[in-house]
């Protein structure tokens, strides 16, 4: 039937009958390893895999097989993405949408550990979906052992299996990938799972696990190749020590564990892994969460230690040493001050670098053509349309400098990128009001700038503070303050843009009444359907509308609220003198990040 359709468009096609060649086998192995298509036809036009019969006749029925039987160009693709997260294939798919030849090149290097993953990227694999699923792990532990109180009678010891765990994630995970693929080739994305380096200008060299080279020519390039974690430098640190990158899929439960650094990465998984009933410390070089506002990263902490996560301050590791192999085995930890000549020592099963990634920029080949690389951070500086030294090569993600490295902020960036580039539009990505959260026990929300970004950004004789009265704040015992923008004498930019940072007790959006939320709350609850309750929300009308009335009357740089242990729907969400956290972000930016 496809050898009909294109002698209908008059258009003459080369047939390779697998059955009647001698290397037919090895040809359709070379084929599937390309394509993921293990069926016959495997039919390209122009270099582009459009899939089996099927898709190509849908690609007749939309117009893209036209599109593709047009004259061949001077490159073989009018886009190639290099990095298969989540920036890159937004970028890749809305261009193919837009009727573009587009390729990507996406392989893992293994870690130090062995640890390795399909298409998705970081986000997918060992990044949010993992941790927020082992995160909900630990919350139901919790939630097991709170739930005696509403009555029900359950056996007072609640054993975890971390093995159960970890497989029925990496299966959900597995299941993201193999969803990936299957969307680029509905898009008629040629995908290849090879390490992408330049070698000239408008050139790639892609090489595939086996270490075969092929290269292709592209008018446009985009960088999306995110970053790994970086290591300590020091004696042992690859040898014996763990990262995020090995975490999720770790076959076995990581016993007493050691994390270093004050990240978001770090503070996570030292969250859920003391969640999840383990011991944990946490070694802290210098400042926690930092550039997030700093009285929430301490409120945060203060949480952490309520739950016996044991916090070693101003103390870096110089030395991992092995006493017993095993899974886990027992590690010696030679740690030194910061402020002074004090040597401590620990055991523990497991060590777990959170400490910063590193952009994976270096061997690329993006010296070859000049693209501007910041030697120090590995980041790649670009405009505000996202292009960087050389016109045609583009980035989006976590390689780019200066902006915050969330997914949503990449999916959005690569989206809008390839709408510009193909599609004629002119919208651009805002990179300051982007929401974002930490997912500690104590849940933690914020938009846009920290206070303390805020002072050194407009200047404090430009910010003022507003207290939240107990009246307005319901039931909580404890008020709160937060920091506004003056309406006069401050810039738009800074009237525009707001931070929201909140901690409140975790439920639903379907807890709370669609019909009483703010117009702001009703926005975001459509973005995201699993966004929180207000906080802020009063048994009285008049305290909701004083509230409400205050937020309106001025844009919110920095707005940090508490609750007591029993929320205003009387649901127990903790211990008496407890704090109680959740997630709430308030913006007008169109980056929402997802549920």
């Amino acid at each position: 039937m496809v050898k009909e359709l294109f002698s209908s468009l008059g258009v003459d096609c080369n047939i390779l009958e697998l059955d009647q060649v001698d290397d037919g086998a090895s040809v359709q192995e070379v084929l599937s390893e390309i394509t993921n298509q293990r069926t016959v036809p495997n039919i390209f036009v122009n270099k582009v895999h459009v899939g089996g019969c099927d898709r190509t006749f849908q690609a007749h029925q939309s117009g893209l097989l036209q599109k593709l039987l047009q004259e061949d160009p001077a490159y073989d693709y009018d886009l190639i993405v290099i990095g298969g997260g989540s920036g890159g294939l937004s970028c890749a798919q809305e261009a193919a949408a837009l009727g573009r030849r587009v390729m990507v090149l996406d392989l893992v290097v293994p870690s130090p550990q062995g640890t390795s993953w399909g298409l998705g990227g970081t986000c997918v694999n060992v990044g949010c979906i993992p941790k927020q699923l082992m995160h909900q792990a630990a919350l139901l532990g919790q939630a097991l052992a709170d739930s005696r109180r509403f009555g029900w009678e359950c056996a007072q010891q609640v054993k975890h299996n971390w093995e159960t765990m970890t497989e029925a994630i990496q299966k959900h995970v597995g299941s993201l990938n193999w969803s990936y693929q299957r969307a680029l080739r509905e898009k008629a994305v040629a995908y290849v799972n090879s390490y992408g380096e330049f070698v000239e200008h408008h050139k790639i060299k892609a090489t595939n696990g086996k270490g075969q080279e092929t290269c292709y020519t592209a008018a446009k390039f985009v960088i999306a190749t995110g970053e790994r974690p970086r290591y300590l430098g020091i004696r042992g640190d690859k040898e014996y020590c763990i990262t995020s990158d090995d975490l999720f899929s770790l076959p076995y439960c990581p016993g007493a564990t050691l994390v270093v650094g004050a990240s978001s990465v770090a503070l996570e998984c030292a969250g859920f892994l003391a969640g999840l009933g383990l011991e944990v410390t946490v070694m802290v070089r210098s400042q926690l969460l930092r550039g997030f506002d700093q009285e929430m990263a301490e409120k945060v902490a203060s949480s952490m230690q309520q739950l016996g996560v044991r916090f070693l301050r101003k103390f870096v590791p110089v030395e991992v040493q092995q006493l017993e192999k095993g899974s886990p085995g027992k590690l010696k930890v030679v740690a030194k001050s910061t402020e002074g000549t004090e040597m401590i020592e620990g055991l523990y099963n497991t060590v777990l670098l959170a400490i910063g990634r590193d952009s994976c920029t270096k061997k690329i080949g993006l010296e070859k053509i000049g693209v501007k690389v910041n030697e120090k951070t590995g980041k790649i500086p670009v405009n505000d349309v996202e292009q960087s030294s050389v016109p045609y090569v583009y980035a989006v993600g976590d390689v780019v400098e200066g902006k915050p490295e969330l997914t949503p902020v990449a999916v959005q960036a690569g989206r809008l990128l390839a709408r510009r580039l193909f599609g004629g539009r002119l919208e651009k990505c805002d990179y300051i009001n982007a929401p974002t959260v930490v997912f500690t026990p104590l849940e933690y929300g914020c938009c846009g700038y920290a206070e303390e970004k805020a002072v050194e950004v407009y200047r404090k004789e430009n910010l003022e503070g507003e207290s939240v009265s107990e009246a307005e704040h319901g039931e909580s015992r404890e008020s709160s303050e937060s920091v506004l923008c003056r309406s006069t004498g401050a810039t738009d930019r800074a009237r525009r843009t707001c931070r929201s940072t909140t901690l409140c007790s975790g439920l639903s959006s379907g807890q709370w009444p669609a019909e009483t939320a703010t117009p702001v709350t009703r926005r975001l609850s459509a973005a995201n359907s699993t966004m929180c309750s207000p906080p802020w929300r009063s048994r009285s009308p008049r305290g909701w509308t004083s509230r409400r009335r205050a937020a309106e009357a001025k844009p919110l740089l920095s707005l940090s609220l508490s609750r007591c242990r029993f929320c205003e729907d009387g649901v127990l969400s903790g211990k008496p003198g407890d704090s109680v956290g959740a997630r709430r972000r308030d913006s007008s930016s169109a980056v929402h990040p997802p549920g």
